[in-house]
């Protein structure tokens, strides 16, 4: 029997009507994997490549074909937008057409009556955000056993986005208290376009068996690729007359056409949709490039989405992230990206977002802005790290090689949301019960008993007041913990990084996002100046600041970011070697010769560590961010001032040799040193947290002390020594 004739008649009937001469190869892979086994499915395919029908046409046919009278939702879909909930809904309506089976949608956006009905007569398709998922439980706990009884699967879309991330490990636990309620285990079938580790996505979708998820990827079917990464240095003309000749150049290429430009920040997003709205106001054409980020206005969103979706206008949406998963927002033409992307990974889903039609091809325009490099530039204007970055990812993008999740994090800030999330559910609950439910069952495996009761202790100090323990017992919503259930904010388990505002001499200089270990003595780049950490608040977001001499900051630097090992090692690999992409234009192609000039000419090529002047050292660390700013933890500890790079730590001390304290380091056997002044709460809930469990969460997911002596023992093995006569000036 071939895969259609598997299907039920109402779907066979369904994809007769959609004029499918056959099905996708996926798509009967898929099938065959649903309807012939109860394993647990991975479905990877290229954006637009069928996963859905992929998942939905055999598990749809399945609950055609085997009706059950026991109630409950027949499947459970878990979208991370609102908007994708509310396409894919579209989606499957048209495909449930000829069924009984009703498609419900659940989101913030969606009405009550519509909600209040499923309750009272669940079944067919519940699509939920996991942050309804979450309220779900605390509003309406003691129906989840009815309501989920029978669900044959639950489908999870775009979970590249949950791997590793504080998300992810939310879903897990609400999955695994849905299996605890209903009293056995539901099957899973993940749905992603970007994977970099597949045994690592196995394991988390099916902790207690990788080995069993079934994984199917779909082979070919990718659009042509074209790509070109084009080179702007910006001189004494100042930043804002060469982004006016990138949003020139962006205009040009873009006029009349759908399109999605993605330039980093939301001042970058304004920035350059006003330059661009400049432009079509002055040669009188009709407005056709708008913003998009998440503070803008759910209106102004839904309106741009729509008119992009429709396609019957010219529309090119300048934005952040807001686009980068998948809503469906119809055919784009072509993808922008204005500055390096911070990961293989997100360039890849927001690339996939161009060439959807059949023989069109998938369009990316890099553009790499660099500083022209004069007596006082800094170490990643010479080594154009923006640029090189850039190369690094589109080569690994080329070779489908992917960043692989973050394993290993306790997630203590997810911990705490669902800690108070079981007790409001439950109305109290016992210590054993929670850790039974979250860490022995659920995802939190890392945290022992021990550590999970260090914890509790920290949610029910007087300070915290989030959770209480009752005379027998039982613990509670404590008054504090009381009022952030009760929010609607409280079902979201992640927030976006904390705003610090900068402070210099009572000046403030604007606002910027950390996701990253800073601390006094620690060097920032922000607009267009070096400073210097002088004081970090954590409580008030404050971050104080002063003048530091060393040179002038890239034109257009980015917000911090991850950028993981295997990024920096290909970008060493790119300055080391002598081939020349083809796809860089003429003046990318220059400052990458510049870039490996520069990088033999400080003779990085060969030696690790390089003496700059006096009391001065750069350090090619060749390490990803985690690596590179733990060793630079550890250096400021012993008094050096420090500033971290991809790869790089530039390091800087009147009293110690940098050799002598590296062995130090080395000697110290990893022990974890970090000033006690280093903000360490970046998540949700970490401010509830004592600083002893925040340094642990932030061992776990942030930091690396453990792999910091055998980077000092590189360091110091392949250094040479260095006499003031061979000395250059790099300063």
């Amino acid at each position: 029997m071939s895969a259609f004739d598997r299907l039920a008649q109402p779907i066979r009937k369904w994809i007769r009507g959609r004029g499918w001469r056959e099905m996708r190869d996926i798509q009967v892979r898929a099938t065959e994997a649903i309807l012939g086994s109860e394993a647990d499915v991975i479905v990877a395919a290229s954006t637009a490549g069928g996963k859905t029908e992929s998942a939905f046409l055999p598990l749809l046919s399945d609950v055609i074909d085997r009706p059950s009278d026991a109630g409950g939702f027949d499947l459970l879909y878990i979208g991370p937008l609102k908007a994708l909930i509310t396409d894919q809904a579209e989606r499957l309506t048209s495909i449930c057409e000829w069924t009984d089976l009703p498609v419900t949608p659940w989101h913030g956006d969606v009405p009550q009556g519509v909600k209040g009905r499923a309750i009272k007569a669940p079944g067919g398709v519940l699509l939920i955000t996991p942050e309804s998922l979450e309220a779900l439980f605390v509003r309406r706990g003691a129906e989840i056993a009815r309501l989920f009884a029978e669900t044959r699967a639950v489908v999870l879309d775009e979970m590249h986005t949950m791997l590793g991330s504080e998300r992810g490990v939310q879903v897990q636990s609400l999955l695994t208290r849905i299996e605890l309620a209903r009293g056995h285990r539901l099957r899973r079938v993940g749905l992603s376009a970007t994977l970099g580790d597949m045994d690592l996505a196995r394991a988390w979708l099916h902790p207690d068996d990788p080995g069993a998820v079934l994984l199917l990827v779909a082979q070919g079917g990718g659009s042509e690729l074209r790509l070109q990464v084009k080179g702007f240095v910006a001189g004494k003309e100042g930043a804002e007359a060469t982004e006016r000749r990138v949003a020139a150049d962006l205009f040009t290429r873009l006029r009349g056409t759908s399109n999605l430009v993605f330039a980093g920040s939301r001042g970058n997003v304004e920035t350059f949709a006003d330059h661009l709205r400049q432009l079509c106001e002055t040669q009188a054409l009709p407005q056709e490039f708008f913003p998009h980020h998440a503070s803008l206005s759910r209106e102004h969103r839904s309106f741009l989405e729509t008119r992009l979706k429709k396609g019957s206008l010219p529309t090119t949406a300048v934005c952040t992230s807001t686009l980068e998963l998948g809503i469906d927002i119809g055919d784009v033409t072509c993808v922008a990206q204005v500055g390096a992307p911070f990961s293989v990974a997100a360039l890849r889903q927001r690339m996939g977002r161009s060439g959807r039609r059949a023989g069109a091809p998938a369009i990316l325009r890099q553009y790499a802005i660099e500083s022209a490099v004069e007596a006082a530039a800094t170490l990643p204007d010479r080594l154009r790290l923006g640029l090189v970055r850039a190369i690094a990812m589109i080569d690994l993008l080329l070779k489908d090689h992917f960043e692989p999740p973050a394993t290993g994090a306790l997630h203590l800030s997810t911990l705490v949301h669902q800690i108070l999330s079981v007790i409001a559910e439950r109305g109290g609950t016992s210590a054993a019960r929670l850790h039974h439910v979250l860490c022995r069952a659920g995802p939190f495996r890392a945290v022992d008993a021990a550590l999970f009761g260090e914890v509790l202790r920290a949610l029910g100090r007087p300070e915290t007041a989030l959770i209480e323990q009752a005379a027998d017992g039982l613990l509670l919503l404590g008054r504090e913990g009381e009022k952030i259930v009760e929010h609607h904010s409280f079902y979201a388990v992640f927030q976006t990084p904390k705003e610090y505002r900068l402070f210099e001499g009572g000046h403030e200089l604007g606002t910027l996002p950390v996701e990253q270990v800073l601390a006094p003595g620690m060097l920032l780049l922000f607009s267009g100046r070096r400073w210097r950490i002088m004081e970090v608040d954590d409580r008030d977001k404050v971050i104080l600041l002063t003048p530091s001499l060393g040179g002038k900051a890239p034109v257009f630097g980015s917000a911090p970011g991850i950028i993981h090992d295997m990024v920096v090692a290909r970008m060493f690999a790119l300055l080391e070697g002598q081939d020349v992409p083809i796809y860089l234009d003429e003046t990318a192609a220059d400052l990458l010769a510049e870039a490996r000039a520069a990088f033999r000419h400080m003779e990085l090529d060969r030696r690790p560590i390089i003496e700059r002047g006096p009391g001065a050292w750069t350090l090619a660390t060749r390490a990803g961010t985690a690596l590179t700013a733990t060793l630079a933890l550890a250096l400021q500890a012993r008094g050096f001032t420090v500033a971290a790079h991809d790869g790089f730590l530039e390091a800087d001390s009147e009293t110690r040799d940098i050799r002598s304290v590296l062995e130090e380091i080395r000697a110290a056997q990893g022990e974890p040193e970090v000033p006690a002044e280093a903000t360490l709460a970046f998540e949700k809930f970490h401010p509830n947290l004592t600083r002893n469990l925040l340094l642990y969460d932030a061992l776990s997911a942030r930091l690396k002390f453990g792999e910091v002596p055998a980077l000092c023992s590189g360091l110091l093995s392949s250094s040479e020594d260095m006499s003031s006569s061979n000395l250059q000036d790099y300063s």
